[in-house]
Protein backbone atom coordinates (compact mmCIF):
# COMPACT_ATOMS: atom_id res chain seq x y z
CA UNK A 1 0.00 0.00 0.00
CA UNK A 2 1.24 3.31 -0.66
CA UNK A 3 2.51 5.34 1.75
CA UNK A 4 1.25 9.20 3.20
CA UNK A 5 3.74 11.55 4.75
CA UNK A 6 2.93 14.85 6.11
CA UNK A 7 5.16 17.64 5.45
CA UNK A 8 5.02 20.62 7.22
CA UNK A 9 6.95 23.52 5.61
CA UNK A 10 6.59 21.65 2.21
CA UNK A 11 5.73 24.65 -0.16
CA UNK A 12 9.86 25.86 -0.14
CA UNK A 13 13.57 25.21 0.67
CA UNK A 14 14.12 21.81 2.85
CA UNK A 15 10.39 20.97 2.71
CA UNK A 16 9.47 21.10 -0.50
CA UNK A 17 12.90 18.72 -1.59
CA UNK A 18 12.09 16.45 0.94
CA UNK A 19 8.00 16.32 -0.23
CA UNK A 20 9.04 15.76 -3.81
CA UNK A 21 11.77 13.37 -2.51
CA UNK A 22 9.16 10.98 -0.94
CA UNK A 23 7.58 11.26 -3.84
CA UNK A 24 10.52 9.72 -6.14
CA UNK A 25 10.33 7.28 -4.16
CA UNK A 26 6.77 5.80 -4.70
CA UNK A 27 5.50 7.74 -1.48
CA UNK A 28 2.40 10.44 -1.35
CA UNK A 29 2.54 13.73 0.59
CA UNK A 30 0.19 16.09 2.30
CA UNK A 31 2.11 19.16 2.83
CA UNK A 32 1.71 22.64 4.61
CA UNK A 33 1.92 26.16 4.18
CA UNK A 34 1.77 29.34 6.39
CA UNK A 35 1.77 31.88 3.21
CA UNK A 36 2.82 30.55 0.42
CA UNK A 37 -0.09 28.90 -1.77
CA UNK A 38 1.70 29.75 -5.24
CA UNK A 39 4.57 27.58 -4.17
CA UNK A 40 2.71 24.97 -2.37
CA UNK A 41 0.96 24.83 -5.37
CA UNK A 42 3.75 24.36 -7.12
CA UNK A 43 5.19 21.76 -5.13
CA UNK A 44 1.82 19.58 -5.23
CA UNK A 45 2.25 19.90 -9.01
CA UNK A 46 5.72 18.59 -9.20
CA UNK A 47 4.78 15.59 -7.01
CA UNK A 48 1.77 14.91 -9.34
CA UNK A 49 3.68 14.88 -12.74
CA UNK A 50 5.81 11.95 -10.40
CA UNK A 51 2.67 10.09 -10.56
CA UNK A 52 2.24 10.48 -7.27
CA UNK A 53 -1.12 12.14 -5.18
CA UNK A 54 -0.27 15.45 -2.80
CA UNK A 55 -2.09 17.94 -1.29
CA UNK A 56 -1.53 21.36 0.46
CA UNK A 57 -3.37 22.30 3.35
CA UNK A 58 -2.53 25.90 5.19
CA UNK A 59 -1.23 26.03 8.71
CA UNK A 60 0.91 28.14 11.05
CA UNK A 61 2.25 25.93 12.59
CA UNK A 62 3.46 28.34 15.71
CA UNK A 63 -0.61 28.75 16.67
CA UNK A 64 -1.50 25.77 18.82
CA UNK A 65 -5.01 26.71 18.55
CA UNK A 66 -5.41 26.33 15.22
CA UNK A 67 -4.30 22.03 15.47
CA UNK A 68 -7.39 20.89 15.87
CA UNK A 69 -8.94 22.36 12.24
CA UNK A 70 -6.03 20.80 10.87
CA UNK A 71 -6.36 17.63 12.47
CA UNK A 72 -9.82 17.81 11.24
CA UNK A 73 -8.55 18.73 7.54
CA UNK A 74 -6.19 16.11 7.57
CA UNK A 75 -8.86 13.63 8.63
CA UNK A 76 -11.15 14.67 5.59
CA UNK A 77 -8.11 14.94 2.69
CA UNK A 78 -7.22 11.23 4.29
CA UNK A 79 -10.84 10.26 3.50
CA UNK A 80 -11.76 11.94 0.01
CA UNK A 81 -8.37 11.61 -1.74
CA UNK A 82 -6.91 8.39 -0.52
CA UNK A 83 -10.14 6.18 0.78
CA UNK A 84 -7.87 6.13 4.37
CA UNK A 85 -8.22 7.12 7.84
CA UNK A 86 -4.69 6.96 8.36
CA UNK A 87 -1.16 8.21 7.24
CA UNK A 88 2.29 6.71 7.58
CA UNK A 89 5.14 9.37 7.95
CA UNK A 90 5.55 12.87 9.73
CA UNK A 91 8.01 15.07 9.12
CA UNK A 92 8.61 18.60 11.31
CA UNK A 93 10.51 20.85 8.54
CA UNK A 94 8.33 23.88 9.24
CA UNK A 95 10.60 26.85 10.68
CA UNK A 96 12.08 29.81 10.08
CA UNK A 97 15.62 31.64 11.64
CA UNK A 98 16.84 34.45 13.38
CA UNK A 99 20.23 35.63 13.47
CA UNK A 100 21.15 38.24 16.88
CA UNK A 101 23.47 38.25 19.28
CA UNK A 102 22.62 36.30 22.14
CA UNK A 103 22.94 39.98 23.81
CA UNK A 104 20.35 41.54 21.55
CA UNK A 105 17.48 38.97 21.19
CA UNK A 106 14.42 40.11 22.10
CA UNK A 107 11.90 38.16 24.16
CA UNK A 108 9.57 38.01 21.27
CA UNK A 109 12.28 36.83 18.82
CA UNK A 110 12.62 34.06 21.59
CA UNK A 111 9.45 32.69 21.63
CA UNK A 112 8.71 33.03 17.98
CA UNK A 113 11.36 30.81 17.46
CA UNK A 114 10.03 28.47 20.40
CA UNK A 115 6.38 28.65 19.43
CA UNK A 116 7.22 27.28 16.15
CA UNK A 117 9.99 25.15 16.53
CA UNK A 118 9.42 23.73 20.18
CA UNK A 119 5.61 24.08 21.12
CA UNK A 120 4.66 23.46 17.39
CA UNK A 121 6.74 20.43 16.84
CA UNK A 122 5.24 18.99 20.38
CA UNK A 123 1.67 19.82 20.18
CA UNK A 124 0.94 19.43 16.32
CA UNK A 125 2.85 15.80 16.73
CA UNK A 126 0.45 15.14 19.87
CA UNK A 127 -2.59 16.13 17.97
CA UNK A 128 -1.77 13.92 15.06
CA UNK A 129 -1.07 10.64 16.59
CA UNK A 130 -4.25 8.90 16.57
CA UNK A 131 -4.14 9.39 12.89
CA UNK A 132 -0.86 7.62 12.63
CA UNK A 133 -0.14 3.93 11.77
CA UNK A 134 1.33 1.95 14.36
CA UNK A 135 4.74 1.33 12.70
CA UNK A 136 4.85 5.00 11.32
CA UNK A 137 8.02 7.26 11.14
CA UNK A 138 8.22 10.58 12.81
CA UNK A 139 11.57 12.86 11.52
CA UNK A 140 12.41 16.50 13.32
CA UNK A 141 14.11 18.50 11.75
CA UNK A 142 17.29 20.15 14.13
CA UNK A 143 20.45 21.81 12.79
CA UNK A 144 23.86 21.18 12.84
CA UNK A 145 24.31 24.50 15.06
CA UNK A 146 23.26 22.52 17.97
CA UNK A 147 26.54 20.49 17.86
CA UNK A 148 29.07 23.38 16.49
CA UNK A 149 28.25 26.83 17.74
CA UNK A 150 28.20 30.17 15.47
CA UNK A 151 27.27 33.57 16.87
CA UNK A 152 23.87 34.64 15.97
CA UNK A 153 21.88 31.72 16.54
CA UNK A 154 21.61 31.02 20.27
CA UNK A 155 17.86 31.26 20.51
CA UNK A 156 17.84 29.08 17.39
CA UNK A 157 20.15 26.67 18.66
CA UNK A 158 18.40 26.12 22.19
CA UNK A 159 15.21 25.44 20.07
CA UNK A 160 16.61 22.60 18.22
CA UNK A 161 18.89 21.51 21.05
CA UNK A 162 15.02 21.08 22.48
CA UNK A 163 13.61 19.10 19.56
CA UNK A 164 16.53 16.60 20.01
CA UNK A 165 15.56 15.78 23.27
CA UNK A 166 12.28 15.68 22.72
CA UNK A 167 12.96 13.45 19.69
CA UNK A 168 14.00 10.99 22.19
CA UNK A 169 11.07 11.33 24.31
CA UNK A 170 9.07 10.59 21.44
CA UNK A 171 11.08 7.27 20.32
CA UNK A 172 11.02 5.84 23.96
CA UNK A 173 7.19 6.46 24.53
CA UNK A 174 5.91 6.10 21.11
CA UNK A 175 8.10 2.60 21.00
CA UNK A 176 5.06 0.47 22.67
CA UNK A 177 2.85 1.62 18.84
CA UNK A 178 6.16 0.41 16.81
CA UNK A 179 6.71 4.21 15.53
CA UNK A 180 10.16 5.57 15.33
CA UNK A 181 11.25 8.94 15.58
CA UNK A 182 14.44 11.24 14.55
CA UNK A 183 16.26 14.08 14.52
CA UNK A 184 17.63 15.19 10.99
CA UNK A 185 20.30 17.67 11.56
CA UNK A 186 21.04 19.98 8.02
CA UNK A 187 24.54 21.59 7.74
CA UNK A 188 25.12 25.07 5.97
CA UNK A 189 22.34 24.73 2.83
CA UNK A 190 22.09 26.76 0.28
CA UNK A 191 18.67 27.84 0.65
CA UNK A 192 16.55 30.98 1.56
CA UNK A 193 16.43 30.42 5.24
CA UNK A 194 17.64 34.46 6.81
CA UNK A 195 17.41 35.39 3.37
CA UNK A 196 19.36 33.00 1.06
CA UNK A 197 22.22 34.19 3.32
CA UNK A 198 24.63 31.15 2.66
CA UNK A 199 23.19 30.77 -0.72
CA UNK A 200 23.98 34.68 -2.19
CA UNK A 201 26.08 35.49 0.46
CA UNK A 202 30.00 34.47 -1.20
CA UNK A 203 32.06 35.68 2.40
CA UNK A 204 28.60 32.87 4.06
CA UNK A 205 29.10 30.28 1.63
CA UNK A 206 32.85 30.56 1.56
CA UNK A 207 33.33 30.80 5.36
CA UNK A 208 31.05 27.46 5.93
CA UNK A 209 32.64 25.48 2.40
CA UNK A 210 36.12 26.03 4.33
CA UNK A 211 34.99 23.84 7.48
CA UNK A 212 33.18 21.39 5.39
CA UNK A 213 35.01 17.73 4.83
CA UNK A 214 33.66 17.99 1.53
CA UNK A 215 34.59 20.88 0.43
CA UNK A 216 31.34 23.19 -0.22
CA UNK A 217 27.79 24.30 1.54
CA UNK A 218 24.94 21.49 0.98
CA UNK A 219 22.28 21.83 -1.75
CA UNK A 220 18.42 21.05 -0.62
CA UNK A 221 19.09 17.90 -3.03
CA UNK A 222 21.64 16.85 0.02
CA UNK A 223 18.88 16.74 2.60
CA UNK A 224 15.49 15.76 1.01
CA UNK A 225 16.87 12.28 -0.01
CA UNK A 226 18.67 11.14 3.06
CA UNK A 227 14.95 11.98 4.78
CA UNK A 228 13.08 9.71 2.05
CA UNK A 229 15.27 7.13 3.03
CA UNK A 230 15.20 7.49 6.49
CA UNK A 231 11.49 6.74 5.80
CA UNK A 232 12.27 3.76 3.94
CA UNK A 233 10.84 0.10 4.91
CA UNK A 234 14.51 -0.77 4.84
CA UNK A 235 14.98 1.51 7.59
CA UNK A 236 12.94 -0.13 10.22
CA UNK A 237 16.00 -0.84 13.36
CA UNK A 238 16.61 3.50 13.36
CA UNK A 239 15.03 5.79 15.86
CA UNK A 240 16.11 7.74 18.77
CA UNK A 241 19.03 9.42 16.25
CA UNK A 242 20.57 12.71 15.78
CA UNK A 243 21.59 12.15 11.83
CA UNK A 244 23.97 14.77 10.29
CA UNK A 245 23.86 15.74 7.06
CA UNK A 246 26.18 18.80 6.77
CA UNK A 247 29.02 16.83 4.46
CA UNK A 248 31.26 16.52 7.49
CA UNK A 249 31.07 20.15 9.08
CA UNK A 250 33.33 21.34 11.73
CA UNK A 251 35.69 18.14 11.47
Amino acid sequence: MTTISIVTGGSRGLGRNTAISIARHGGDVILTYRNGATNAASTVAEIESLGRKAVALQLDTGIVANFPGFVDAVRSTLSDIWGRETFDHFVNNAGHGEMAAFTDTTEAQFDALFDVHVKGVFFLTQALLPLMVDGGRIVNFSSGLTRASYPGFSAYSAAKGAVEILTLYMAKELGSRGIMANTIAPGAIETDFLGGAVRDTPAYNEAFASIIALGRVGLPDDVGPAVASLLGPENRWVTAQRIEVSGGQNI
